[in-house]
């Protein structure tokens, strides 16, 4: 509806949708360049259900759809789904839905178009991953998830995009600290 992934696109666009939930992000992108070849990545069983059958409904070719979460490595996960848009990696602890995951680095072994990247709290080690193949990335939109105490992995993914020539907007999604300034004392969360 806001159109945040509004954008010229080359023909033939090569595109990685990173959380692509539902599939809205693929049918919009499919629709300002047709032509796109798209790599959609979503992990939760149910959502990846509804993404294969939106994307079926709109018939679009040249989607590949993967039931994966991407990380840093070839591994499984464990994952948090609960049932709606907040699906999440948990690394310490146990969770009753592992998934498997793959390593976005694999897949930026050609130019990339577009990168769209709402994968839930992986932002970070995902993209210092990804680091040595920037060059490979056209465009990027990170949807970054983090709290007030990992200022500090935000900051380093800003001087990434930075030392590799991207520039950068940063818009708040919504009003997660609606307050931000209360709970805090001598600068830390309370």
């Amino acid at each position: 509806a806001d159109e945040v992934y509004k954008q010229s696109l080359p023909e033939n666009a090569f595109i990685l949708d990173c959380g692509s939930h539902i599939g809205m992000s693929i049918v919009y992108l499919k629709r300002i360049c047709p032509t796109a070849e798209i790599i959609g990545f979503e992990p939760d069983k149910k959502n990846f259900e509804l993404l294969s059958h939106n994307i079926n409904s709109f018939d679009l070719d040249k989607v590949t759809l993967v039931n994966k979460a991407v990380w840093n490595q070839n591994t499984t996960l464990n994952f948090a789904s609960e049932g709606d848009m907040t699906s999440r990696i948990i690394e310490d602890g146990k969770s009753e839905n592992p998934v498997e995951a793959c390593r976005l680095f694999d897949y930026l072994d050609r130019k990339v178009d577009f990168l769209k990247m709402d994968i839930e709290g992986a932002e970070y080690e995902v993209v210092k991953d990804l680091e040595p193949r920037m060059d490979k990335i056209h465009r990027m939109f990170i949807e970054y998830h983090g709290l007030f105490n990992q200022n500090t992995e935000l900051l380093e993914i800003l001087h990434i995009l930075n030392r590799n020539n991207f520039n950068f907007y940063i818009k708040e999604a919504g009003p997660v600290y609606p307050h931000p300034f209360t709970g805090i004392r001598n600068n830390s969360i309370y």
